[in-house]
């Protein structure tokens, strides 16, 4: 058969299983997009390149499979690193395919000439540069199955639009090779019992599970092993949703904006069962602090992780499904009572010390969480309004709750909302942002109204940078600086001139009604949500200090200061 790069590159997508692409076209990938035309290939047209890189990711953080974004050579491309960026940081299975200048031009600082590849190299699992048609036959795919693979992350093909016009004949189209065997080894399975021991004789055991529970498919698993040996849960940000939020025994999420009595309880623990997790310094505190008395069993996927932050006791280095496979027969059934009892007391002492000066974010997300159903997916974008969701909104399943959690990216949450629509269209998306992060990426209100997308906007309106000022005012004597916008759009306004639906209760008393109708609306929606300037995420650990020593509520700003 006779086929151009650009086929090709078309072909094997649709033969790995992508339907769905996003971006923008332009001069140097316009062979590509041409393709598409003889394809079965929806192509999803967005308004900012940096929007099509998070709709591919809110497409894979919804599914767990690799998503697919396209750019065009210079301002394109470079549009897209952020959320490639945010996806290596996040481990999201992404490939990000950009057109390039014609190999001839290569080096001559043509029009729209970047050395992409040298760009990101330093932010993907690895990066193609492709130099003839027949590269892309094995490279497509290949990346694909990197991506999805290991430890998932993003993937970058850079294809010259010479090599998109090249005609090459071949006879006939390799097999797709699925992901690697993920069997233990005779060595990881002697870590393993020793660990399954340590957890058996351990008083006072937790687990503390993170992003990785979620890649590989391991909430069954947890469960499993925490009802048999009632072993109490913790999460980072990004484990949100791994342990049902309304299970006895998940105890919240730990770090600097964690429940309090979540990061006392893991300080009390004698033995921590770390799973999939990074030990990142938002989750960890000062780490010359964090949890001396216990010790600690590590087990991911990424053996470079093991040790890097906090040294383990046992660590292990495996697919964490499978590790839990081989460990929960020889987990023994156990009531804890003692340890559960204590738990308790600590529970009542310190949520209610924490949570009493926490009103209206903690009274939305409740509303928020009694009219959505278990199946509904939540984005968020990054700020207050982003912790909130994580200390006050309920999880019942794992990819329920999609948010940036590396490097915190914002104007994430509309496109990632937009992403999560397309490939679960019998789902509803509600996205969670802030007046400051949604201008990050508000012309994605375009793309989710040309496809008439279930989403439900949700804009927490106090007319600033909330996190920043809230920093400034505990961190920096209440020096106020670049953090109030002297300025704020009217929400509704733009809303109607991409005709999509608004909601604009006037005050908090009308917000019950106005949340309820806009969750329950088909289509498009944006709810434009007035609150105070005031209102804090509390707890919040102060920079440099010990989990264990958080700022909790109104009462502690001077003491801060």
């Amino acid at each position: 058969m006779k086929l151009s790069g650009a086929q090709i590159t078309i072909k094997q997508l649709e033969r790995c299983g992508i339907n769905i692409i996003s971006g923008i076209p332009g001069g140097s990938n316009l062979p590509i997009y041409d393709a598409i035309l003889d394809s079965n290939i929806k192509s999803i047209i967005t308004r900012h390149e940096q929007g099509a890189a998070f709709i591919a990711q809110g497409m894979a953080r919804s599914t767990g499979k690799a998503a697919v974004c396209f750019a065009t050579s210079g301002p394109g491309a470079t549009n897209l690193i952020t959320g490639i960026a945010d996806a290596m940081a996040d481990s999201i299975p992404i490939v990000a395919i950009t057109g390039q200048v014609p190999t001839s031009l290569i080096g001559t600082n043509a029009f729209q000439e970047v050395d992409f590849i040298a760009m990101t190299k330093s932010i993907c699992k690895k990066c193609y540069a492709i130099k003839s048609a027949d590269e892309l036959i094995t490279a497509i795919p290949e990346a694909i199955k990197l991506a999805e693979s290991g430890r998932p992350g993003p993937v970058v093909i850079d294809i010259p639009k010479d090599i998109q016009n090249q005609i090459i004949e071949f006879d006939s189209w390799p097999e797709i090779q699925k992901c690697t065997d993920n069997s233990i080894t005779q060595s990881t399975a002697k870590k393993l019992e020793s660990a399954a021991k340590l957890i058996n004789s351990s008083e006072r055991p937790l687990m503390f599970i993170g992003g990785g529970a979620i890649h590989s498919e391991s909430t069954e698993d947890i469960i499993e092993i925490a009802h048999k040996n009632n072993i109490p849960v913790i999460t980072s940000l990004m484990g949100i949703g791994a342990f049902p939020s309304s299970n006895q025994l998940n105890l919240g999420m730990i770090g600097m904006h964690g429940k309090k009595s979540a990061n006392m309880i893991m300080h009390e623990s004698d033995t921590i069962i770390a799973l999939g997790v990074r030990f990142g310094d938002r989750s960890t505190g000062n780490t010359n602090k964090f949890c001396p008395g216990s010790k600690i069993i590590h087990i991911d996927i990424d053996t470079s992780e093991i040790d890097k932050n906090i040294s383990s006791y046992i660590g292990i280095n495996c697919d964490l499904k499978a590790g839990l496979e081989h460990i929960s027969p020889l987990i023994e059934s156990n009531t804890r009572s003692k340890w559960l009892s204590q738990i308790n007391g600590i529970r009542i002492r310190y949520d209610l010390d924490c949570d009493q000066q926490i009103n209206l974010p903690r009274n939305l997300f409740n509303l928020i969480s009694e009219v959505i159903d278990e199946d509904t997916i939540i984005t968020t974008d990054v700020g207050q309004h982003q912790m909130w969701a994580a200390q006050y909104g309920s999880y019942s399943k794992p990819r329920s709750f999609l948010t940036s959690g590396g490097i915190g990216t914002m104007g994430f949450g509309l496109p990632a909302a937009i992403g999560a629509a397309l490939a679960n269209p019998d789902k509803k998306i509600v996205c969670i942002s802030g007046d400051g992060s949604i201008q990050m990426n508000i012309q994605e209100l375009a793309t989710m109204a040309e496809h008439n997308l279930n989403i439900s906007l949700i804009i927490i309106n106090n007319q600033q940078f909330g996190m920043v000022k809230q920093q400034q005012e505990l961190f920096f004597n209440a020096r106020y600086s670049s953090s109030r916008f002297a300025t704020s759009p009217d929400f509704s306004l733009i809303a109607q001139g991409y005709g999509i639906y608004i909601y604009h209760p006037a005050k908090s008393g009308e917000y019950s009604a106005a949340i309820s109708a806009a969750i329950n609306h088909s289509g498009p929606c944006v709810i434009d949500l007035p609150f105070d300037d005031s209102e804090s995420v509390f707890p919040i650990v102060p920079p440099g200090s010990a989990n264990t020593d958080p700022i909790c509520g109104e009462s502690k700003l001077k003491e801060a200061s």
